[in-house]
């Protein structure tokens, strides 16, 4: 059974948010053609852990993507909460690149997969096809069905996360984040669980990422306004 941590959003805390991280991955074509086919069992935001700076880079696009599909359905821009999730990321607004940039590709080696509590909706009523724009909660979504079924279908080696999600943020790739969202400066460094460790580098590259987050979370924020 894969390791996954559970989030809840403000504003959101009926809908708990699951999360698990995965790094030495094999099987990346077999979970992205599940994807492309559309597989109802496969209904995840996999990302590619290198494009994601921290907790709250992946938090905030995903509270938008919640927030979109249950209390703001007419602004979507995709087809399920999910694949709204990548596209939060993105600072533009184009789908496939947002899928481009932060999906996986054949050769991910370390990856986030998040599960939202939500399926399309069984009922005909008014107020359950309102809800989420035709999706309601599926309440046999869990941690513990998440974390069985990726650890089913994951190869790769599943790596736990701490009350704050830090590790989320460990394999980024702070190059490769800072050229998509056009951000300046930088040295070349790139963050690959650096974990914590001493010396005025690993100071300066935390200052870094924080001013870094700073401008991204207000990129996302203005582009679901």
């Amino acid at each position: 059974m894969a390791s996954v941590k559970t989030f809840t959003l403000p504003h959101y805390e009926a809908y708990p948010v699951h999360v698990a991280l995965f790094t030495d991955v094999t099987n990346a074509p077999f979970l992205r053609s599940q994807l492309l086919d559309a597989n109802p069992d496969f209904d995840y935001a996999f990302l590619d852990a290198s494009m994601i700076l921290s907790p709250s880079h992946l938090l905030s696009a995903t509270f938008l993507a919640l927030h979109t599909f249950l209390s703001a359905p007419t602004r979507k821009k995709t087809r399920t909460p999910h694949s709204e999730l990548v596209f939060r990321l993105s600072p533009n607004n184009n789908i496939g690149e947002s899928y481009k940039k932060f999906g996986i590709a054949d050769n991910t080696a370390n990856v986030i997969a998040v599960k939202l509590p939500l399926c399309p909706s069984t009922s005909t009523s008014q107020d359950a096809s309102s809800e989420g724009n035709g999706y309601e909660k599926d309440e046999a979504i869990t941690a513990e069905s998440v974390g069985k079924h990726l650890g089913d279908v994951v190869k790769g080696t599943s790596v736990g996360l701490r009350e704050d999600g830090d590790e989320l943020g460990a394999w980024c790739d702070v190059e490769k984040v800072r050229k998509v969202y056009k951000l300046g400066g930088g040295e070349g460094q790139k963050g690959k669980k650096s974990g914590v460790a001493n010396g005025h580098g690993e100071e300066k590259e935390g200052e870094e990422k924080k001013e870094m987050e700073s401008v991204i979370l207000g990129t996302i924020a203005l582009k679901g306004s």
